[in-house]
């Protein structure tokens, strides 16, 4: 009985089977990418994190320890690959004679580099010019002195002589901050910046140079285990940042208090395990909606048949069977539905890996896609159960066969309107955002001195009540609109059915019920790819902003200190090809107070010509009305939030600076006067700085030197202007470009890449939208085959069949489009604000991808004009043919 029940249904319900297996296949294709995805992205992130570190652990020896023994507990450490000893000791200067000219630098540091250093350690030193073996110099240093390969450096040393030595090469130190960090200190205690003044020397060598030092302050001269690790470390960036950590804490251990070790791996890993929990809220926030998304569409495809399958049930009833029989019928159609949109949704996800990944577990391990695709198999199978079995089942416990056989029943008003769970589900969602939004509020918790960390969960509740919210209230407005209103929608719908409007308002207001169901499920598939889209263009966005501002335009060029470049230095740099705008921007210092900050001259008329200023950066005014101010009042200055709070100013206040005349080589006072307030700006730092009219520096110091300048290659060949630029300069300035940006910035924005998710998230909205849009309605005609028959055997004409059916898909294009527009907009503003720890800085406009959502409504229209259309060639057919066939 069972087989010949199933052939039936494939036979006769072949349409409705396919399309509630469509889907559960939606939805498991949806959740095995998206986690599959999520674990490689994970490994990726991981993976990245230890590739950015090039000495994984700065082993500090401790005074009284002696190197030797530390070094030989390291390299015996489990895990350890490579372990070298490295020297520091400090000088009071370096001088040259070069040009006729001597040169003098202020105190630096000496490094004795043992042999195969730079093999062991690759990407610690990158070399210039000039020989990769011998004494090296820093590149800033030589620009300093003036120096090349083959000039000799004296080197002073405290407690005896100079010692003079001959330059072979000059190098970059990629990772100064790390190489030069103080090993257990805390972060509060870090120098701000790496040493401008560097020599490396070869071990022998410096052991000869710094033995007066060493004899006159032992503490002036130290030593370090640089160490390379190859342990193998878990895909996850929190597991791994647990294992390597507790090595390091195992190896200090060994020491016995003979070395502290500077984790530079852990730190990474650190950071990436922040990195992967905002990738997993990410997930969570734009994936899961769109799986219950395509589990809601299954449960309107099975609820479209709802009444015929209460008949079938009712007929089975009364030939004989009992009710375990029946229920094991609604089982065989639950699983069958259930097992094949599961594979098929396997096969989809597969076939989406191996299209955009180039493999159909989308990177991750074999052993993690497998699970991943298990799970969503079973929540295929779910699915399947609660939109198939569950209806079933409850309609065959509660309903009697008198009632199932009734053709016409009564519209009723659903329970739950009358106890409005829409406006207090809304209300709930508006005070979780604004607590979720507030300034003090962190998505991502991180305690200091606590080794793990959270997410606040909660926060997701805001979004999630506001999308039911919205639907539910979206179904009582369509509801109200088709129960009271059906003159206005007769009069709607007479162009299209002529004398038969009052009865297709009739028959609209009748189907309310499923019409109004239709109309949330296309409303929130709208809803769904408007807020991904929306929220994963003005992440894209950011991260070019993020890289952006921390580079500074698409090619900057960093003057080395001391020199004098003028603004008129940028006319060179201008007839290099491919170079659009030369903007110079001044850097200096300044004491307020006690405190150094930063200093910024702009030219306010026309740095907007090389960089973006957004409004985000600033606060008391637009980025372009605090630029007029700075133009208009050339003593303006632009102060940071914190120093306005520390010297408690208000707008218009004096405030007087020091700046060093370059003249006099003295600090003297300049007065400026409060004009807002700056937090971000290119190139700046991430605390405490100033920006003012580069005019008035130049006037009030007596110097138009430039320290930087931003290059426009209107947003093209960065690389090859960059290197073009090189060239041309040589090691007299540091030049970078914005693609060396986006992969050095450190945070979360542009750690995790969301143009996999993107691609994986925008394809399947697409298709949601259109089954939303085409598959409920297709099938809501199809169930009322009956009811155009009838018309037909009354006398309707074509023409009136026709408007009949597009009466109705005119209804739910119209609500769905005007619900899922203002769902949509409403969820992206909330994911934008709740999600801002992702963005830095935070967006100034939502961006919107109009290209692609003109895509998903053209894909939505063209299925609902398919459908109807299908109902329309339907209802011509001839009224007894249809009416024998039910």
């Amino acid at each position: 009985m069972i087989i010949t029940w199933l052939s039936g249904l494939v036979r006769r319900r072949s349409g409705r089977l396919l399309a509630a297996a469509l889907g559960i296949s939606l939805a498991v294709a949806l959740v095995a990418a998206l986690g599959s995805f999520l674990t490689a992205s994970k490994s990726t992130m991981t993976d990245r994190a230890v590739r950015s570190v090039a000495v994984d652990w700065q082993v500090q020896v401790q005074p009284g320890a002696k190197p030797a023994s530390v070094l030989h507990t390291v390299r015996s450490a489990p895990g350890t690959r490579t372990a070298l000893p490295v020297g520091f000791a400090h000088s009071t200067g370096f001088h040259a004679r070069t040009g006729g000219s001597t040169q003098s630098t202020g105190p630096g540091v000496v490094l004795g580099l043992p042999p195969g250093y730079r093999t062991a350690f690759p990407g610690e030193i990158r070399q210039l010019t000039g020989s990769a073996s011998g004494v090296l110099i820093a590149q800033q240093t030589a620009a300093n002195l003036h120096v090349a390969p083959g000039d000799t450096v004296t080197i002073g040393r405290p407690g005896g002589g100079p010692a003079h030595v001959k330059v072979a090469g000059v190098v970059d130190l990629p990772q100064a901050d790390s190489l030069f960090q103080k090993v257990g200190a805390p972060p509060q205690t870090q120098p701000t910046a790496p040493p401008d003044n560097v020599i490396l020397l070869p071990a022998a060598q410096f052991t000869r140079t710094t033995a007066p030092i060493k004899a006159a302050d032992p503490a002036a001269v130290a030593t370090q285990i640089h160490v390379a690790r190859d342990a193998r470390l878990p895909a996850d960036p929190a597991a791994a940042y647990t294992a390597v950590t507790g090595a390091a804490h195992n190896t200090e251990a060994r020491t016995a208090g003979g070395g502290l070790v500077g984790d530079n791996l852990g730190a990474a890993l650190d950071s990436a395990r922040q990195d992967a929990l905002y990738a997993q809220i990410l997930f969570l926030f734009l994936g899961v909606p769109g799986a219950v998304l395509a589990a809601l569409l299954t449960a309107a495809v099975a609820g479209a048949g709802a009444g015929r399958r209460r008949r079938e049930q009712a007929l089975l009833r009364t030939r004989g069977l009992g009710l375990r029989q029946i229920a094991g019928l609604a089982v065989t159609e639950a699983t069958a539905v259930g097992v094949t949109g599961g594979l098929l949704g396997l096969g989809i996800a597969a076939g989406v890996g191996r299209a955009a990944f180039g493999t159909a577990s989308f990177g991750s391990t074999a052993t993690s896609a497998v699970g991943w695709f298990a799970l969503a198999l079973l929540l295929g199978l779910v699915i399947a159960a609660v939109a198939v079995l569950v209806p079933a089942v409850r309609d065959l416990r509660q309903g009697t066969v008198t009632e199932a056989r009734r053709v016409v029943g009564r519209a009723g008003t659903p329970r739950w309107m009358k106890f409005y769970p829409d406006l207090i589900l809304l209300a709930v969602s508006y005070f979780v955002f604004r607590a979720s939004s507030s300034n003090n509020y962190s998505l991502v918790l991180a305690p200091e001195g606590v080794p793990t960390i959270s997410v606040s969960y909660w926060a997701f509740l805001g979004p999630a009540l506001l999308w039911v919210g919205s639907a539910l209230l979206l179904w009582r407005l369509v509801a109200l609109a088709l129960t009271h209103g059906r003159r206005p929608l007769a009069r709607l719908v007479r162009p299209l059915t002529g004398s038969l409007a009052g009865t297709t308002a009739a028959s609209l207001s009748r189907q309310r019920r499923p019409l109004a169901r239709a109309v949330v499920l296309l409303a929130l598939a709208l809803s769904f790819a408007v807020s991904t889209a929306s929220f994963n263009s003005t992440y894209r966005q950011q991260a070019e902003v993020d890289a952006r501002l921390t580079n500074g335009a698409d090619v900057t060029v960093t003057e080395s200190p001391g020199s004098h470049a003028g603004p008129s230095a940028a006319s060179p740099l201008a007839a290099i090809p491919g170079v659009r705008h030369v903007e110079p921007l001044q850097h200096r210092f300044a004491y307020v107070g006690a405190d150094l900050q930063d200093l910024y001259g702009v030219q306010p008329s026309t740095i907007t010509s090389a960089t973006s200023l957004q409004n985000a950066y600033f606060s008391g005014g637009s980025a372009k009305s605090l630029m007029s101010k700075l133009a208009a009042r050339p003593d303006s200055l632009l102060v940071s939030e914190e120093t306005v709070k520390d010297f408690q100013l208000a707008p218009g206040d004096t405030l007087k600076l020091r700046l060093q005349d370059a003249r006099t080589k003295t600090f003297h006072t300049v007065p400026f006067h409060y004009a807002g307030i700056v937090k971000e700006f290119p190139t700046a730092p991430r605390d405490s700085f100033f920006v003012a009219n580069a005019g008035y520096i130049a006037k009030t110091t007596g110097s138009d030197a430039v320290g930087t300048f931003l290059v426009d290659t209107g947003g093209g060949n960065q690389k090859a202007v960059a290197a073009r630029m090189r060239h041309q300069l040589g090691t007299t300035a540091k030049v970078t470009d914005i693609t060396q940006a986006r992969s050095a910035v450190g945070s979360s924005l542009t750690s995790v890449d969301l143009s996999g998710l993107t691609r994986i998230e925008l394809g399947f909205a697409v298709l949601l939208a259109a089954g939303a849009g085409g598959i409920v309605l297709a099938l809501g005609l199809a169930e009322r085959r009956r009811t155009f028959a009838i018309a037909t055997v009354l006398g309707a004409t074509r023409r009136q069949l026709k408007g009949l059916v597009f009466s109705e898909a005119a209804v739910l294009t119209a609500a769905g489009l005007a619900g899922g527009t203002l769902i949509g907009w409403a969820l992206t503003q909330m994911l934008v604000k709740v999600l801002t720890g992702v963005f830095d800085p935070p967006p100034d406009t939502i961006a919107v991808p109009w290209p692609y959502l003109a895509l998903t409504l053209a894909a939505a229209l063209a299925a609902i004009v398919g459908a109807a259309l299908s109902g329309v060639r339907r209802s011509t057919r001839p009224a007894v043919e249809e009416l024998r066939e039910l």
